[in-house]
């Protein structure tokens, strides 16, 4: 697997294709706010996805929108266009980081907001499934987020997040056999 890795990465930028997402980096520079509307279009599920593995979910909206201001106000200071996405990303972990940071600090009893129904399917539900997610190394429980909360594809994460699709998918793989085994579920159970 390395080796397919080791392959994809080594390309010289010269054969690689030039990103879509470029001239709206260098539009957005001058104000366009047409080429802003296509990176905010573009990058709106990755960045919500980033942000929902650190912050409740009913706050991951309006940072999403924080994040695509900041973004906005800073780009001025964003040096090489190719490297928006993990400058854009960063400025998304950074939102969410501060956000924790400056939140009033809540007891346990206040976390559980509703009573849970039982849940009958021997499945976990959505929100723990969240939590569990919340719990993994960064690199796995973002992939995974984008895969499975904002519905990308494996080439999708990888042309959005400058990853190869080699390590895509090796993260997506490792991310889920860790979220199965917090959820307490056999590697088997969810392929079908």
């Amino acid at each position: 697997m390395s080796a397919v890795v080791q392959r994809e990465s080594s390309a010289p930028v010269s054969s690689r294709q030039k990103p879509v997402w470029l001239p709206w980096v260098a539009g957005a520079r001058r104000n366009e706010r047409d080429a802003f509307g296509r990176l905010h279009q573009h990058f709106a599920r990755l960045v919500h996805a980033v942000i929902i593995t650190k912050v409740p979910a009913a706050d991951a909206s309006d940072l999403t929108q924080d994040v695509f201001l900041l973004m906005l106000s800073k780009l001025p200071t964003l040096e090489d266009d190719q490297a928006f996405p993990a400058w854009l990303l960063e400025i998304a972990r950074n939102r969410a980081a501060k956000f924790l940071r400056d939140r009033p600090r809540t007891s346990s009893a206040e976390l559980e907001e509703e009573p849970q129904a039982p849940d009958r399917s021997g499945w976990p539900d959505a929100k723990k499934v969240l939590l569990a997610l919340q719990t993994l190394p960064e690199t796995y429980a973002e992939t995974l987020a984008m895969r499975l909360i904002e519905g990308l594809n494996g080439p999708d994460i990888a042309e959005r997040t400058g990853l190869t699709p080699g390590s895509v998918r090796v993260n997506l793989h490792r991310g889920m056999a860790m979220l199965r085994e917090k959820l307490g579920l056999s590697p088997k159970e969810g392929d079908e």
